[in-house]
């Protein structure tokens, strides 16, 4: 026997212990520790050494501590081996009396005719998946954060400045920039940015060139990832950030509906720091932030009533992209939360947590954005008008000029409107900005409600429409005051009359009024202009109150129906990730999924032949191929009886399929949950 072949010594077996990435324990029968790794010290909290001599029930929590009293003891009866991940997460007490979530593996040991058990601990946040999950909900709040911030701001420099920052505090690296064209769109300027080499201070003119990397990403129109030790070919970095010892970088298209507007690039000393993860989140900065410099170049660009109709076709692009990503969080979310190692494990509950909260807030901005587009299916539901109005106002502090203090007069005791909460929101942020307009100098612009029966004597007069306001009916006063120069009687009895308007050429359309009246009116209301010269101006809409059985109806949904099992459907959605997502949600309701990435692959596999289908679900818009309405009505030639159920994050698509699809095909906004899915699901069965 030569030495490599020699069994290895004691010495040897005492190293390989200590070495043990995961916390070892040696647990003599009478439960005192023999043997302790320098990891189980620090996981524990306790100096080296010190565990040695310890019964090991000093290391359960007092809550728990007789359970594991017995647990030992049938455990020493019938010893065996338990592995790690059989899904037995544990607590663990620290020497502070702290506690830590762990995993443990038992194996019995016998040496010398004497039984140990080897106990291997290791942390639950140790685990790749919980690292993963805490990452993607800082990437997902940071998300969240630049919408707001998107919305609030009216400065494009503030927005500029900010996104780097936020960059290298979400992904933990030492540089990032932002490099948009300029009117030639044969430089960049580099317009914001953290970390920046000397070449690349902020204000300067970079040449679009393939070689130098913010070229590189408009060349390719795609995500360019640089490392030291994997070049890409014909790219070099700035000898500025070479000597800061960077050795990676990653950069993404700045696009708005298609068309690059500049680069968004992050820079680490870390080689391997960019991943699938980075890329996405950097890609969904990136198209947030041209999305919201292209909002603020063409509100700069366009009157006060223009102002409004393209925010709203602004919104449609973000919300799109935006409503993508949260349909993929959260539906990520929702799978993990059921998973049985999550369910039992707190820290990955807080975690979760953090995530969907974020997802949360990522869908009210989203819901915010368009609630300024009017084109918008008309859905009028029961409203908190003390919550809307004083809502309204905070969002107003934010964006109107600091010289205009706000009011509010809206006791929680008012009771719920019925009305289109976008519309009725849409209306009252029209007449505010017109309020403002009349205070150039400054002012007070008062938002006040009240409950009221019957209309005032001077709205009372019947016009035999059908949507006419009932004069005896009850109502919620919603008021809009200013204490700006107010009207003389000659504008007032023109002030509802479509284009007609006071304002200067080019600032206003006339329509703002008109538009407010109409609206109103379609809601079974009523609007009241009271203004006198000097005095400033009130408008009034008067918006019929919910009444108990609208309540009643509901808070008393309808029982959802049931979904066969084993139903056969057919998803078809150009995005990866979403397009998981929904899978995962149609398998844990038991039905059959046959997934494509385009109308033109579902028509494939229909024409092959095999495939059964009794549901068809699909994207509105599915790139640059066939669209999916036009899908749906060819499946449906072929397969007589198919359900279909459409989805769109586009709000303008939806109103689009709302009016031109047929009645028993069903409409999905994104983002919706596994819940939301399985009541649409169900619905179009049942109809069909």
């Amino acid at each position: 026997m030569n030495d490599e072949d020699a069994p290895l010594d004691a010495a040897v077996h005492a190293a390989l212990f200590d070495a043990y990435p995961d916390a070892l324990l040696l647990v003599g029968a009478d439960g005192r520790i023999v043997l302790a790794n320098p990891v189980a010290a620090r996981l524990l909290g306790y100096e080296s050494g010190d565990l040695v001599g310890l019964n090991v029930d000093a290391l359960v929590p007092d809550a728990i501590r007789s359970r594991h009293a017995d647990y030992r003891a049938g455990y020493a009866a019938h010893p065996r081996t338990r592995p790690m991940g059989n899904q037995m997460d544990l607590v663990a007490r620290r020497r502070d009396g702290s506690q830590v979530m762990v995993e443990i593996a038992l194996s019995p040991l016998v040496s010398q005719g004497r039984r140990y058990v080897v106990t291997a601990i290791r942390a639950i946040g140790d685990y790749p998946r919980v690292k993963q999950a805490l990452q993607r909900a800082r990437y997902s709040d940071v998300v969240a954060r630049l919408g707001r911030l998107a919305v609030d701001t009216r400065d494009p420099k503030h927005l500029l400045q900010q996104v780097p920052v936020m960059t290298t505090e979400a992904l933990d690296v030492e540089a990032a920039a932002v490099y948009l064209f300029d009117t030639t769109r044969t430089h960049f300027v580099v317009c914001g940015g953290v970390g920046l080499a000397p070449e690349e201070h902020e204000g300067a003119r970079l040449p679009n060139e393939d070689g130098l990397l913010p070229g590189r990403v408009m060349r390719d129109n795609a995500a360019v990832l640089w490392t030291a030790a994997d070049p890409t070919p014909g790219l070099k970095l700035r000898q500025g950030y070479l000597d800061a010892g960077i050795r990676s970088a990653l950069a993404v298209p700045l696009s708005d509906r298609g068309r690059a507007v500049g680069v968004l690039a992050a820079r680490s000393r870390d080689e391997r720091r960019f991943g699938e993860d980075e890329q996405r989140f950097l890609e969904s900065m990136g198209n947030l932030l041209a999305s919201s410099l292209q909002r603020m170049h063409t509100e700069e660009q366009l009157s006060h009533s223009q102002r409004l109709e393209s925010v709203g076709q602004l919104t449609g692009g973000i919300a799109h992209d935006f409503n993508n990503l949260l349909t993929v969080i959260q539906g990520n979310l929702q799978v993990m939360e059921d998973l049985p190692s999550v369910a039992s494990d707190p820290h990955a509950q807080r975690l979760l947590a953090a995530a969907t909260r974020a997802s949360r807030r990522g869908a009210e901005l989203t819901g915010k954005l368009l609630a300024f587009s009017r084109r918008q299916v008309l859905q009028p539901g029961q409203i908190d008008t003390s919550q809307m109005l004083h809502s309204l106002a905070d969002m107003l502090r934010r964006t109107l000029d600091q010289h205009v203090r706000i009011s509010v007069d809206a006791p929680p005791s008012c009771p719920p409107c019925v009305a289109d909460p976008g519309q009725l929101e849409s209306a009252l942020l029209n007449i505010a900005i017109n309020a403002r307009d009349a205070m150039p100098a400054g002012g007070t612009l008062g938002f006040t409600a009240r409950a009221v029966d019957g209309l005032p004597e001077a709205l009372r007069a019947a016009d035999g429409e059908g949507d006419a306001a009932d004069p005896l009916g009850r109502y919620v006063a919603i008021s809009v005051s200013d204490t700006g120069a107010g009207m003389p009687d000659e504008v007032k009895e023109r002030a509802f009359e479509p284009f007609f308007t006071t304002k200067e050429a080019g600032r206003g359309t006339g329509l703002g009024l008109a538009t407010v009246y109409g609206f109103v009116r379609q809601s079974h209301g009523a609007v009241a202009l009271d203004s006198e010269l000097g005095a400033g101006t009130t408008l009034t809409l008067y918006i019929p109150v919910a009444d108990a059985c609208d309540t009643h109806e509901e808070d008393a949904p309808a029982e959802r129906g049931e979904i066969p099992p084993g139903l056969e459907v057919l998803l078809v959605e150009d995005d990866g990730e979403v397009r998981a997502v929904v899978r995962a949600f149609l398998d844990a309701l038991g039905c059959r999924t046959t997934a494509c990435s385009s109308a033109e692959e579902a028509l494939r596999l229909l024409d092959a032949g095999g495939l059964g289908c009794r549901l068809l679900l699909t994207d509105i818009a599915l790139g640059p191929g066939m669209r999916g309405i036009e899908l749906a009505r060819l499946v449906e030639q072929r397969l007589p009886g198919l359900a279909v159920i459409l989805m769109s994050g586009f709000s303008s698509e939806l109103l689009d399929a709302n009016r031109d699809a047929p009645e028993h095909w069903e409409l999905l906004k994104k983002p919706y949950g596994r819940e939301e899915l399985a009541d649409a699901v169900a619905r179009v069965i049942a109809a069909g």
